[in-house]
């Protein structure tokens, strides 16, 4: 073969090899968070071990303070050759919670009236829809009608009755924005009774699992996502709730297109009260008594892959601990509720419920005696497998309750 062909084909296989290498270093950039949080001296990421430091900053103390600073750069390079990316590391302590899994559940009421459906009228005129033709949609939440506030279904529907078909102004949110419309009600032709051609709901219940308890501040997390509307998706715009403890009689399997779930029944005497109910959980004061298994909180970078464990309650009200595997640490993930993807690796588990089902929102994932995080989602094709949130994203909203 002629040598400038053998020399063709060698520049060629090089280049491939660089393209490849430089495809795998964009990727590993973008997987690296901007900044790390770490009690360890040594930055170390559980689920990348070919990246490591390569560089280092020394702390330095700040002009005019004799304390050292707690942060520092470090260049994070694969295999201790190609340079990946300069990153800040801040140093913490290890905080530790009383880790749960077992159920509770949650009453809320809505700062509001969310729509949920729409009923056409019957009136003199024909078939009429205040609500439409005012611009509303399933979602929305009504939080003023004529001039006054609404909480309630009740109220709503006094403040149509009172207009006895004038337009009156309804105020409204929709995707976090406030919206004003004129809605006229109609005279329902076989009742007499003014109506706006919609149906709204006023409150939520609902049975998910308790993440952690803070001693330090007497405070829960559980769920690790919000509580929505099962018909409209939208999150439950909070004004009040409460937590009751809770014993599962029941479970539904999950299996592939349809997820299960777990019954149980609801205890009269409240636990807590529920301060806030965010796209990673819901969290509020405890009024019970602190229990549940003390556990370092660990930090995403601390994550491996392999095996771990979900605490969950799947009979009666004492959780267990069940096997799974981690296999995917996402430490970038836009969505909070994704940044870890397990897989239900237990016999008796899987047995029982299939997987992961309705219910389990929230069960703590641990490995090696810290906890992780929360399960947050079933993969509905897979109930196998499910997502989760990391402990620390909801470590740090708890700590921000009023």
């Amino acid at each position: 073969m002629p040598k400038h062909r053998v020399c063709r084909g060698l520049a060629a296989v090089l280049l491939c090899f660089l393209a490849l290498v430089g495809g795998l270093v964009l990727a590993l950039r973008a997987a690296l968070p901007d900044t790390f949080y770490t009690a360890e001296t040594e930055l170390r990421i559980a689920s990348m071990p070919w990246v490591t430091v390569q560089h280092k900053q020394e702390s330095v103390a700040q002009a005019g303070n004799a304390n050292e600073d707690k942060s520092r750069n470090v260049t994070l390079s694969l295999f201790g050759a190609i340079p990946l990316k300069t990153v800040r590391t801040v140093n913490v302590e290890t905080r530790s919670v009383q880790v749960c899994g077992t159920p509770f559940g949650v009453k809320m009421f809505s700062d509001g009236a969310l729509v949920v459906a729409f009923s056409d009228q019957y009136t003199n005129l024909g078939t009429e829809n205040p609500a439409k033709e005012a611009g509303l949609k399933l979602g929305d939440l009504i939080v003023s009608a004529g001039g006054h506030a609404v909480r309630s279904n009740e109220e709503l529907t006094q403040a149509i009755t009172d207009a006895a078909g004038n337009a009156i102004p309804v105020v409204y949110q929709r995707d976090g924005v406030q919206h004003t419309t004129m809605l006229t009600p109609v005279q329902d032709a076989s009742t007499g009774a003014y109506r706006a051609g919609l149906w709204v709901r006023d409150s939520s219940a609902g049975i998910g699992t308790m993440t952690f308890l803070d001693p330090l501040n007497g405070t829960f997390a559980g769920l690790g996502h919000a509580i929505s509307d099962t018909d409209t998706g939208a999150d439950i715009t909070l004004l009040s709730g409460e937590i009751v403890p809770v014993v599962i009689t029941g479970c539904v399997s999950g299996t592939t297109g349809s997820p299960g779930e777990l019954r149980g029944e609801f205890s009269a005497a409240a636990a807590g009260t529920v301060l806030a109910n965010d796209s990673t959980g819901v969290y509020g004061e405890y009024l019970a008594a602190m229990t549940g298994q003390s556990c370092p909180v660990m930090q995403p970078q601390e994550i491996a892959l392999g095996d771990a464990e979900i605490w969950t309650t799947i009979s009666g009200s004492t959780p267990r601990a069940y096997s799974v595997r981690i296999e995917q640490v996402n430490m970038t993930s836009s969505d909070p509720n994704r940044n870890l993807l397990v897989k239900v690796s237990d016999p008796e588990l899987l047995a029982a419920t299939g997987g992961i089902v309705r219910g389990m929102s929230g069960s703590p994932i641990v490995q090696n005696g810290r906890l992780v995080g929360a399960v947050t989602h079933v993969l509905v094709n897979d109930p196998t497998r499910g997502y989760g949130i990391f402990a620390t994203t909801m470590l740090e909203k708890a700590d921000s309750l009023p």
